[in-house]
């Protein structure tokens, strides 16, 4: 665990090294993306790097207006697929950049007619061999088991790609910002320490959101199953008014995530929802 403390504290370097480095090919991609009419974006991935993905979905629809799929790369590896993929591009996303089915969805992909691509942090990796374009998280070794700081440069990559797709100099100058940001929020240890606390014994409990921030609930539900060894489970905020909420009795703990935007009514509105039901809530907004 130090290890990993270690390295979340690394982040704000690194998301600003990353951004930087990545400047270059990303144009490079998006230039070749508007070359060949790209209309439609397929990403694979596992794990962390799947809720990046979800991220990427999110943000690609919203900004850039592109329709994306997350694939599912059995129907590749194991049913053996061709797949129509004209005019699509087809990311993946691999810390390592050696996920065997993450690399073969690509693969089948550039067979298919589809312009490649990947977001890795290993520059010599199988999945470099496979894409046409690759976008590196330039993030250092990660020595720990569980992935933060390549998670968050893999996010800081592909919101640089999608300013710079969609043109958007303000996403562009916000995401400058970033490092400062976490910066100021690691400055907050000592108050989140004392809070989690309170959740030491925690068994269970559910991790909520919706639209861009579904992205970090299922990478802080993943991050609780498999650091803290509980039962996690994050769903989006509007599902979980269509029968989960049926598990929350007095004292179950929630996790929300509820930021300013869009999202935010909603996810007040479930908040009181489950103070009704004497949950026990945890927000970050």
């Amino acid at each position: 665990m130090e290890q990993m403390l270690k390295e979340i504290e690394e982040q704000p370097n690194w998301v600003g090294h990353a951004v930087e480095l990545a400047q270059e090919p990303v144009k490079s991609l998006v230039q070749e993306m508007r070359r060949r009419d790209i209309r439609f974006v397929v990403i694979a991935a596992r794990g962390t790097s799947d809720n990046a993905a979800t991220y990427a979905k999110y943000l690609i629809e919203i900004v850039a207006g592109l329709p994306v799929a997350l694939a599912a790369p059995s129907v590749f590896t194991l049913f053996e697929a061709t797949l129509k993929l004209s005019n699509t591009l087809v990311m993946g996303i691999s810390q390592s950049g050696q996920g065997t089915d993450v690399v073969q969805v690509l693969s089948a992909a550039r067979a298919s007619g589809a312009l490649t691509a990947c977001i890795t942090n290993s520059e010599t990796s199988a999945i470099t061999r496979v894409s046409d374009h690759v976008l590196l998280c330039n993030a250092g070794e990660e020595k720990a088991v569980a992935a933060t700081k390549t998670y968050t440069t893999s996010l800081a990559v592909v919101a640089l790609l999608v300013g710079t797709l969609a043109q958007r100099s303000d996403l562009l100058d916000s995401l400058a910002q970033v490092p400062t940001m976490m910066q100021g929020m690691l400055s907050l240890k000592p108050t989140i320490e004392c809070s989690a606390e309170r959740y030491r014994y925690m068994a269970e409990c559910a991790v909520l959101a919706r639209g861009v921030n579904q992205a970090t609930a299922l990478e802080a539900a993943l991050k609780l199953t498999e650091t803290c060894y509980l039962v996690a489970k994050p769903y989006s905020g509007a599902d979980f008014l269509h029968g989960p909420i049926a598990m929350v009795d007095n004292g179950f703990p929630c996790l929300l995530f509820a930021p300013d935007g869009k999202a935010y009514p909603s996810m007040f509105d479930l908040a009181l929802k489950l103070k009704e039901r004497g949950a026990e809530l945890i927000v970050i907004a």
